[in-house]
């Protein structure tokens, strides 16, 4: 761990050391409905926690990091036990009870060094989930929204990089949702559908890594319909600025095969992406 974390582990590491060498009768009787907690110190149980923690036990350390915090609610030890209770559920992949510690931390200790890690262990709750959600794309909403905090707000921590990492790949996940949907009408002939989809992409996620394809199945729709216009804009819109792509190649295949070029025509939504292009304003 660096930075946040790690002055949590290394400010109990010699207590936790000291704890499990001189109670060893302590290890694997703390547990709730075996051990009176009251008769152990914040120090000793979550010294005992991290010691589970280690050991991947990280549902028995969330609950130990827990009593700390109920036990103790004023001390030190206690601030320090509910982020780590953030980070253990997190390991459990326990997301929802890793959100409502950390977002308690965020509540109580707004200013704390360690908010900005509370923050992006919130984000992580929704971003780690993403691969998990189908079509549902809630989760990646909430994510791009908690991944934006952590960037506004703590710009100087730490956390700013990775989360600004983590945000454009699921921004980039999103305009992959709509790829795939819209390959699925552009298979089954449901053109118009389609350009919904890939018109998506162009117009909000263009600066992810699937606008030129979007680009290239806008051309093979607007042919399959017939409207020439916009696939040869679109095929204006690759040339200018992913000429070295197969997308590219493809759609000039395609175009330059009907003997059409790759030139704005028309006066349709595509056109006013390549003006924009063209000032400046897009991509």
């Amino acid at each position: 761990m660096t930075g946040g974390k790690s002055r949590i582990w290394l400010a109990s590491l010699v207590v936790s050391a000291a704890i499990l060498a001189g109670c060893s009768g302590i290890s694997g009787k703390i547990d709730r409905g075996q051990v009176d907690y009251e008769n152990f110190t914040a120090e000793q149980i979550y010294g005992r926690a991290e010691f589970d923690l280690a050991r991947g036990r990280n549902e028995q350390a969330a609950t130990l990091f827990a009593e700390v915090e109920r036990l103790y609610p004023f001390s030190e030890w206690a601030k320090r036990a509910v982020i780590m209770q953030a980070f253990a559920h997190h390991k459990d992949e326990d997301y929802e009870n890793s959100r409502a510690a950390a977002q308690r931390y965020i509540d109580v200790y707004p200013t704390d060094g360690d908010a900005a890690y509370a923050q992006y262990l919130l984000a992580l709750s929704y971003y780690d989930q993403i691969d998990e959600v189908g079509r549902d794309q809630g989760l990646t909403f909430q994510a791009l929204q908690s991944l934006r905090e952590v960037i506004e707000r703590y710009p100087d921590s730490e956390y700013a990089s990775s989360a600004i990492l983590k945000f454009d790949l699921a921004f980039d996940h999103l305009a992959a949702k709509e790829m795939e949907i819209g390959r699925y009408y552009l298979r089954r002939d449901h053109f118009t559908a389609a350009i919904n989809r890939f018109r998506v992409v162009v117009e909000d996620f263009q600066t992810t890594t699937h606008t030129a394809e979007a680009l290239h199945r806008l051309v093979e729709a607007y042919l399959s319909l017939g409207l020439t216009d916009e696939a040869r804009t679109a095929g204006a819109i690759l040339g200018h600025n992913f000429q070295a792509t197969e997308w590219y190649e493809d759609s000039y295949t395609l175009l330059t095969g009907r003997g059409l070029t790759l030139e704005a025509a028309g006066d349709n939504w595509l056109r006013q992406v390549y003006r924009q292009m063209i000032q400046g304003r897009w991509l």
